[in-house]
């Protein structure tokens, strides 16, 4: 499509055109952006290569003929494909942290990264005298490199399944610089882990039960179908982990466990241990927890 099929001279005809373009199409928005506006908004300041931060002084501004196809043609991927923000853009936000993101991997999002700034107080006493951190289902790697960064005495080893998502991992360690901090493992869940013991194993596994995954929105049907199903009660592979973190933490050691929208599920599975849930900004049944002490109880 040229200039002329779209008659638009400033990014405020733009916007307008993204906005109601997203709305006639009923995008879904899960991916970042909370409605059609901010992800127009997104979209379009990084396609003209604008600070994020900053739409205002640019509203008004004549574009180039060039610049409008660009705009136009990432509008159109998004409106007609229903790819996710983050796969046109190859970027990611979560809180401060920005991540290189493709296909291969999920678009990170995750409420275990909102406990990490504060250190995962007051269930980890001392964070400094943390030096060994296991997370499982990596991804994109986001989760290990806020850990190191909070955790600055710790080793993170890092786990996925996935070489493809190990690929993309890696780009992320490298990117941040910690290639000394972090080892990626290809792994399903602790068959290849090191011989040792941690002081935390975190993981926002894959948890969607089987009924919710058959109604996911279009835009979820663009990423790895093996980074979201979790069995018939999303609980598969969290059973996994739960019954193989004992023999892997330290004796004060903790399980953390991110489970979306599957407490039901997740509180039924493991009665027994009494699960201790976490706030978090969605409230209080999206992340668990459970001490190295729960653990070996539940094994008795």
């Amino acid at each position: 499509m040229s200039q002329t099929d779209f008659p638009f001279q400033t990014l405020r005809d733009l916007l307008r055109y993204a906005v109601t373009r997203f709305n006639t199409e009923q995008l879904f928005f899960g991916h970042g952006s909370a409605n059609a506006l901010d992800e127009a908004a997104y979209l379009l300041l990084h396609t003209l290569k604008l600070p994020l931060d900053k739409i205002e002084p640019f509203l008004d501004a004549r574009l180039l003929p060039n610049e409008i196809e660009s705009a136009i043609a990432v509008i159109e991927r998004r409106a007609t494909d229903r790819v996710p923000a983050s796969y046109i853009t190859k970027e990611a936000w979560l809180g401060t942290y920005n991540f290189y993101v493709d296909e291969r991997v999920i678009v990170p999002r995750s409420f275990i990264a909102e406990l990490i700034p504060e250190r995962f107080s007051p269930w980890v006493q001392d964070p400094e005298e943390v030096t060994d951190i296991l997370e499982l289902c990596t991804g994109s790697g986001c989760l290990p490199i806020m850990l190191a960064d909070a955790f600055y005495n710790a080793q993170v080893d890092a786990v996925d399944i996935s070489k493809d998502a190990l690929d993309v991992a890696r780009k992320n360690v490298a990117i941040y610089e910690l290639e000394d901090r972090i080892t990626l493992i290809e792994s399903d869940l602790y068959t290849n882990v090191p011989d040792k013991l941690y002081d935390m194993i975190i993981t926002n596994p894959p948890y969607v039960n089987s009924h919710s995954m058959s109604k996911l929105p279009q835009e979820y049907l663009h990423e790895p179908q093996i980074a979201l199903a979790g069995g018939d009660d999303g609980m598969d592979l969290v059973r996994k982990i739960v019954a193989g973190a004992a023999k892997r933490l330290k004796p004060n050691g903790i399980l953390m466990v991110e489970i979306g929208n599957e407490r039901v599920f997740a509180d039924e599975a493991f009665a027994e241990y009494g699960l201790t849930w976490l706030s978090t900004s969605a409230g209080d049944d999206m992340v668990f927890m459970l001490t190295a002490e729960q653990l070996q109880d539940g094994e008795a």
